[in-house]
């Protein structure tokens, strides 16, 4: 039996039930049903109750998920193939994985209240660019794969003439699969070659050339004249490198390559089935500008001191639609937070003594091996090794038997990587199983002589500086209090829905059961995930009604672009070669467009009405003009302006009868569920953000996950993998066959733990949040868009324009102040230039959404002052915001006082977030790339 206190759902939705009538008065409506029939369009509202199992309490959920993971069997693996063992120092593991102040955080858009992730992940950055030789590195990729097709596309856009791109066929398996799916909507023509029969294979024009270094078999070949031979025609070397290994073989940079990228997940990652883990991307000098995604810069504050910020922050917030070269829109950074902390912690000297004691073991493991006349087939490696000529089979079971899996490459051919967590038991295990004798490790010596590194890495002191837990704990520490996370207040962003990420939620991701199991184990290791993949994807098509979900996407944009290929593979396999035109209304996410492009499409704008809704007249007309060329109608739904469209069943009929088919961005799924489903009012095929509606944190701006969710006859065209069963026979979307699968646990938990009633509650909730801010709100801003009654979705945008243009006040000031005030600032002009975008999510208590509104009234009394002339434009609190402790306690000129710049809430001196760094330029920092550790020095102020 279970009480209404132990229902989750009461620990999710922050407003009481009496909270709730109080906001329910003021909008005018008896209780929740009535406002959703208002603001919800009935023709969109599905009928009958939904087959959620019933609600689970919280430790009922944590019982049937321990009972999931038990399901998993973990071995010690040695496949290898990009994923290894590691070792999670604790101090990591307890203070950032587990910590709401990391793991709650937003995108560090606002620079002055990230400072801490954003020194995080500059340290992450220059790791890479140390350990490739390479100038610059982004914040981190999604995964090496798609950082292998980002490089390529970098390649395609710099160098003109060809559409032919060299492979190496020692590259990973995933990674292959991956350039190849990739590249076909884009005209590129993949050519393998075989860098062990010489550099002569590289023939004709081609744009670029990709190395594995080492290779998957392990194998480690010169790469000079490969890099060279590339340069002689104008094309790009992209090395996709080890970086344990570049501890000890030479950097790409060194060699000469031009892009290095590849996986941080051994630098204390766990495995986790496949994700997440951060990749990464470097180049050499005037590629930066090329590069995709998010990277971090150094720029200088109102005081001129040295502050971080995103670099470049424009190109990606506001991604070009027609022009778009990429769709990376997020990064890995909780991950890659981990990666940057492994090299803090453990240092140059640390990474290169966990590199070589790896590669000793590869070592004494081959001797034996060799000593029992065993084929190995490569004289030259770091950590892997390719036996031939022996039985396969046996061998593989023999090792299984001691709990070892090996990779099986063919009936004769066995491969196998070792790591820091590499046993000298598990050698012996290893060795007896291919009937050896024991390892020797103490005589094992090093093979690599001949591409031995000889430059030096992690010189900066943040590499040198915090090698005891004390100093590492107190570092963290640090970082997480110069920033602003979910665990201070509100982070009231629209589009990106900062809901409560529960500890309940969030504590199955580190049990080894699901941390340590590698993508590649067999099926019958992972009969816990296939479990929890199961009833996750079918929960997820019950929430959504469509027929089929794939959760490989791990990002968003990954979502989007697997929509678009499987509408793209759907169209071919009928012949209609010619469905190339992909209609888009102008108020899109930015990634709609550039998703378009990288599928092959060509994007055509739809305009949007004055109340923001798709103008379905020149909807009509762009159908028309496309005839049978028309291949998709993307439309995210609530609309990107916040409003339950009334014509969408409409719209969706229009481009079905013109042959085209619908895909509903599930960006703003969380004002949906419980309500209405995408495909039964007309939707083909959707993502849904996990990371949004269903509580996977943000991470600082990762780790994501974007399922693609489809109607029967799309689901042929779903994501497949080269090393998984039971997936589509098609092309894959991201390195790993599930994605970032180790943190699926957490929506699993999120829907398990609401049922049917409580997921319809969540979104009720939600959308009177939003409209109680907005009402409230209105005589004081306007809100630009509503719908049915006045009424928004589940977010709503206010104007600033009138204000900027009668009183100078921009919506930067605004965001600014709201810091001074204890907040972090709505979406700043996205989807319209000069508002604000505000969703408050269904977690917010109301004590918290009054905070937040009487803090913009109270702008708003002090934007009147600057109207009156009272406070010049150019000399305000908002102005002048954030204000600095430092700031406010030398001389004061100010025509207002100390306290209203930094307590302008009373009482607020109990409890303040203090920003340690005053506005930053952005100007400068996009004129002044400086993306790597600066010196001490710079910040001795």
């Amino acid at each position: 039996m279970t009480s209404a206190h132990s229902e989750f759902k009461y620990r999710h939705i922050g407003t009481s039930a009496s909270d709730q009538e109080q906001m329910l008065k003021i909008l005018g409506y008896s209780n929740l049903a009535s406002l959703m029939d208002a603001a919800v369009p009935k023709v969109i509202r599905f009928k009958g109750a939904g087959s959620l199992p019933a609600a689970a309490t919280e430790p009922e959920a944590l019982a049937e998920l321990r009972q999931i993971a038990n399901r998993n069997r973990i071995t010690t693996s040695l496949i290898g193939l990009g994923y290894y063992g590691t070792h999670t120092p604790g101090v990591i593991k307890r203070n950032v994985l587990e910590s709401p102040s990391w793991y709650t955080a937003y995108t560090p858009y606002q620079p002055e209240i990230s400072q801490g992730r954003l020194e995080a992940l500059i340290n992450f950055q220059t790791m890479v660019t140390d350990m490739t030789g390479l100038k610059t590195a982004n914040a981190s990729m999604l995964d090496e794969g798609t950082a292998a097709v980002e490089a390529m596309m970098i390649a395609r856009r710099t160098v003109d003439g060809s559409d032919v791109f060299y492979v190496d066929t020692d590259t990973l398996p995933q990674t292959k699969s991956l350039l190849e799916h990739r590249a076909a909507p884009m005209g590129i023509q993949i050519r393998y070659f075989d860098p062990g029969l010489g550099v002569e294979q590289l023939g004709g024009e081609y744009f670029g050339v990709l190395l594995q270094y080492p290779g998957a078999s392990g194998r480690i070949l010169e790469l000079k004249s490969f890099i060279d031979a590339a340069h002689k025609v104008g094309a790009l070397a992209i090395a996709a490198a080890d970086l344990l290994a570049l501890a000890l073989i030479a950097a790409p940079g060194d060699l000469g390559a031009d892009i290095a990228v590849g996986n941080t997940q051994r630098f204390g990652v766990p495995m986790g089935f496949g994700g997440p883990h951060a990749g990464y991307l470097a180049v050499r000098a005037d590629l930066e500008r090329s590069m995709p995604g998010r990277l971090v810069g150094v720029s200088v504050d109102a005081e001129g001191n040295a502050a971080y910020r995103l670099t470049l922050q424009t190109r990606e917030q506001h991604i070009r639609r027609e022009r778009a070269t990429s769709n990376i829109c997020t990064a890995q950074v909780l991950l890659a937070v981990m990666a940057g902390m492994y090299a803090v912690y453990h240092g140059p000297i640390g990474i290169r003594a966990i590199a070589t004691e790896t590669h000793l073991k590869a070592v004494a493991l081959r001797d034996a091996l060799v000593a029992a006349g065993v084929r190995v087939s490569s004289d030259l490696f770091f950590d892997t090794l390719r036996v031939t000529g022996v039985d396969a089979d046996a061998v593989y079971e023999k090792a299984r038997a001691h709990g070892i899996t090996l990779h099986k490459s063919d009936k004769s051919t066995i491969s196998l990587s070792v790591d820091e967590t590499t046993t000298e038991a598990t050698l012996n295990a290893v060795a007896h199983a291919f009937g050896a004798e024991l390892v020797s490790l103490s005589s094992a010596k090093p093979i690599i002589e001949s591409v031995k590194r000889t430059s030096s890495y992690l010189q900066h002191p943040v590499f040198n500086s915090y090698h005891s837990e004390t100093a590492m704990l107190r570092y963290l520490k640090r970082l997480a209090d110069y920033d602003y996370a979910l665990d201070r207040g509100m982070i009231p962003l629209g589009s990106c829905t900062m809901k409560l990420n529960a500890t309940t939620e969030m504590e199955a991701v580190t049990w080894p059961e699901f941390g340590s199991l590698h993508p590649f184990a067999p099926a019958e290791d992972s009969r816990g995930y296939a479990m929890l993949i199961e009833q996750l994807s079918q929960w997820l098509c019950e929430v959504t009604g469509y027929d089929a979900v794939s959760l490989q996407p791990n990002a968003g944009s990954q979502g989007e672009l697997a929509g678009l290929m499987a509408i793209r593979g759907y169209h071919l396999s009928r012949g209609d070669n010619q469905r190339t035109l992909c209609l888009i209304p102008s108020s899109a996410h930015g990634t709609n467009a550039a998703s378009a492009v990288l599928a092959g499409m060509q994007v055509v704008v739809v305009a949007c009405d004055e109340l923001g809704n798709v103008d379905v007249a020149d909807l009509e007309a762009k159908i028309a003009e496309a005839g049978d060329r028309l291949s998709t109608l993307m439309v995210t739904y609530p609309s990107t302006h916040g409003v339950y469209e009334e014509a969408i069943v409409d719209i969706c009929a229009k481009v079905h009868a013109a042959g085209g088919q619908v895909y509903i961005d599930g960006a703003n799924t969380n004002a949906v569920v419980g309500y209405a489903k995408f495909g039964e009012f007309g939707g083909d095929v959707s993502h849904l953000n996990l990371h949004k509606t269903f509580c996977i944190p943000h991470g600082g701006g990762g780790p994501g996950v974007g399922p693609v969710a489809a109607r029967s006859h799309l689901a042929p065209f779903l994501p497949g993998h080269a090393l998984a069963e039971g997936l589509p026979d098609f092309g894959p979307i991201s390195a790993a066959p599930y994605g970032s699968a180790s943190i699926l646990p957490i929506s699993w938990a999120y829907i398990r733990m609401m049922g049917n009633a409580g997921l319809e509650d969540a979104t009720a909730s939600a959308v009177l949040a939003a409209n109680y801010v907005a009402k409230r709100l209105e005589d004081h801003f306007p809100v630009l868009y509503t719908g049915h009654d006045g009424l928004v979705a589940h977010e709503c945008i206010l104007d600033i324009r009138p204000l900027t243009k009668e009183s100078g006040v921009t919506v930067d000031d605004i965001a600014k102040r709201l810091i001074d005030y204890g907040f972090h600032a709505p979406t700043m002009s996205f989807p319209v230039a000069g508002t604000l975008m505000i969703e408050p999510t269904e977690s917010e208590p109301l004590e918290e959404l009054d905070r937040f509104v009487d803090a913009m009234i109270a702008i708003r009394h002090e934007i009147a002052k600057v109207q009156a002339g009272e406070w010049p434009v150019d000399d305000n609190p908002l102005r002048n915001a954030p204000h600095t402790a430092k700031s406010v306690v030398g001389e004061w000129t100010k025509g207002y006082s100390r306290e209203l710049a930094v307590f302008p809430n009373p009482g607020q001196h109990r409890n303040k977030y203090w920003p340690i760094v005053r506005r930053i330029d952005s100007v400068y920092g996009d004129r002044n790339l400086v993306c790597s550790c600066p010196p001490i020095e710079a910040f001795a102020n």
